[in-house]
């Protein structure tokens, strides 16, 4: 395939050579040719100019600009099976995530990061536990922002070879892995700085862009033709409107939500393409989108749009939701703690609802998160996990469910207690937990 290579800097400007060349890989050569060591990095807009009109969309492709010197490239090999997203999600079955680890954002920039939030290195014996347990799919939040080495939003190569050897540990049990950008949403609606995340305003969209094309397209270099199906892509993890009113859920009937699903749509198109670009086995590999807040009544809206894949086709994506459902049971503190037939029915209807609006339309469906917060009411959650799941395979869907690793309740504060599997002895803290999710799943 012939390409003119694109000379990007991050200030946006394109130099074409006229001369086209053979490329064996054409966007692994253009993304490392993107940017020298010593390359220009993206200005910032001089204080005395007025600010530009919004940027209505960006060409993904012409804002790559990471330092080629630092890439960690795939040099696997591996055959991709022929499968749909529908038939890859059935073998999904049931899930876990890595939470509070590779996603966490204290202490630093470096790969000590990962203990930040409390949780322990993670090592193969973990992953083993899980895989013996019958976890068929590991879902790996990781975190980027603050892993970027300089202005041109180069990952650290540490940092993604880290990622890396968690993934392959997975994938060695036979796993299904998912790896997403986590926790890089800006946290207030204001001017992002360069390099600091994504934010879906007018304002903020092209600098997310930058950030999540450039990030991606430094993912897309590192896990390619090494990694089969069993490697997923979720795109963004809960995109949303940090620090305001409407952070947690969309508003119909306000501009601000409106306006960010638009630039979410945006976003998830330019990571689509970007992804794809990389070529090899990820031009084939499932990549999942989330809607604002990977809430299922965003999902709902019409506003919603799935990115449009290379040749039209719905069978390499994924809508990805989490579901703390019923909320008043699965996370408000206290809310309530009894299991019963309305708590089973807000969930059962909102699995028909996805099923009705997405599958039978053609497009895969997981719950990338969902759980119930620890009320000391074992007894509640264990039946509303077996409902859970029983209900979730009914209409096609796999669930992973959440684990930060907190799980001992005090002083009766019940918020954020998504502790399941204990990592430093691979066991379970509530092994009837586990069975009622396998039992699920029968």
């Amino acid at each position: 395939m012939c390409f003119a290579v694109i000379a990007v800097s991050c200030s946006g400007k394109n130099e074409k050579k006229n001369e086209p060349v053979e490329l064996s890989n054409p966007m692994a050569e253009r993304f490392l040719k993107a940017q020298s060591s010593d390359g220009p990095a993206k200005t910032e807009q001089a204080e005395n100019k007025p600010a530009p009109a919004p940027v209505t969309s960006v060409n993904p492709l012409e804002i790559i600009c990471f330092n080629r010197e630092n890439a960690v490239v795939d040099n696997g090999k591996k055959a991709f099976k022929e499968i749909t997203a529908m038939e890859l999600v059935r073998d999904m079955k049931t899930g876990w995530n890595l939470g509070n680890t590779l996603d966490a954002i204290g202490g630093g920039r470096g790969l000590a990061s990962e203990v930040s939030w409390g949780q322990p290195y993670t090592t193969k014996e973990m992953i083993d536990g899980l895989a013996a347990s019958g976890i068929k799919t590991i879902r790996i939040p990781v975190s980027w922002s603050r892993h970027i080495i300089d202005n041109n939003y180069t990952i650290s190569p540490a940092w993604m070879k880290r990622v890396k050897e968690i993934v392959d540990w997975a994938i060695e049990d036979g796993m299904y892995v998912v790896i997403n950008i986590h926790h890089d949403n800006y946290e207030k609606n204001a001017k992002m700085p360069r390099g600091g995340g994504f934010y879906p305003t007018d304002e903020n969209y092209e600098e997310s862009a930058y950030f999540v094309c450039n990030t991606w397209a430094q993912i897309a270099l590192a896990f390619n033709d090494g990694y089969d199906e069993h490697l997923v892509f979720e795109v963004l993890n809960e995109p949303r409107l940090c620090g305001t009113k409407e952070e947690w859920y969309y508003n119909s009937s306000s501009m601000k939500s409106i306006v960010a699903m638009n630039n979410l749509n945006k976003l998830t198109q330019n990571i689509l393409d970007v992804i794809r670009a990389s070529g090899g086995n990820n031009k084939k590999r499932m990549v999942a989108i989330p809607s604002l807040q990977a809430s299922p009544e965003s999902a709902l809206e019409s506003t919603f749009k799935m990115p449009q894949d290379y040749d039209g086709s719905k069978d390499r994506l994924i809508v990805s939701v989490h579901m703390y459902t019923p909320y008043n049971f699965a996370m408000e503190s206290p809310g309530i703690t009894e299991f019963s037939a309305k708590v089973e029915s807000d969930f059962t209807s909102m699995f028909k609802k996805l099923h009705n609006h997405f599958i039978e339309d053609g497009y895969a469906v997981y719950i990338g998160e969902y759980g119930a917060t620890n009320k000391n009411n074992l007894e509640a959650r264990v039946a509303w996990f077996r409902a859970f799941v029983k209900n979730a395979k009914a209409n096609g869907m796999p669930c992973f469910v959440w684990d930060n690793a907190v799980w001992e309740v005090k002083d009766r504060d019940y918020s954020e207690h998504y502790g399941f599997y204990n990592r430093y002895n691979q066991t379970w803290y509530f092994p009837e937990i586990i069975d009622a999710i396998n039992e699920g799943l029968k």
